[in-house]
This record gives C-alpha cells, sequence and structure tokens, in this order.
C-alpha cells in the first residue's frame, strides 16, 4: 500500500512508541463530541454581503474541502472569533 507522507510520518511515529493514552480518554471524548455538536448546530441565520470575489474563493476552497460553501464560511468565521477571544 502506498502511503502519503503524512501517513508516513504518523506510521513512522507509531513504530518509535511515541504515542500515549490520552489520560480520561472517555471524558475528552465526550468534550470534542460536546464541542462539534455545538458547532454544528445551526440556530441562527445571518446575512452578510461580501465581495464576488470573495464568494467565489470561498466556493472554490469548500469545494475542495468537499463540503458546503455556507459551511466553510461559518467554520472560518468560528475559528476567527474563538482564537480572537482566547487572546
Amino acid at each position: 500500500m502506498k502511503l502519503t507522507e503524512e501517513e508516513q510520518n504518523i506510521l513512522n511515529s507509531v513504530e518509535r512508541d511515541e504515542w500515549r493514552s490520552v489520560h480520561g480518554l472517555a471524558k475528552e471524548k465526550r468534550r470534542y463530541e460536546n464541542a462539534a455538536r455545538a458547532m454544528l448546530r445551526k440556530d441562527k441565520r445571518v446575512n452578510i454581503r461580501m465581495t464576488e470575489r470573495d464568494l467565489v474563493r470561498f466556493q472554490k476552497k469548500a469545494l475542495e474541502e468537499g463540503l458546503p460553501y455556507q459551511t466553510l464560511i461559518s467554520s472560518v468565521l468560528h475559528k476567527y472569533i474563538n482564537q480572537v477571544t482566547n487572546e
């Protein structure tokens, strides 16, 4: 099987015994599941204006990522506001 460079790096890391179990794995899984559910919950609608060029770039990037462009825009906004508020 042909591995990508990233996959090969991960395999090498595992073989070097660099991976450790996460302490409190069940709790961490629940935390990330709850965060994912909260992010996917779409309970408010927002209309924004942007340049056509930016919209086209969002649409192209979303197509590359295999998701709807509205989801990509929402994700970018979510990441931005969380980065700004966590600084």
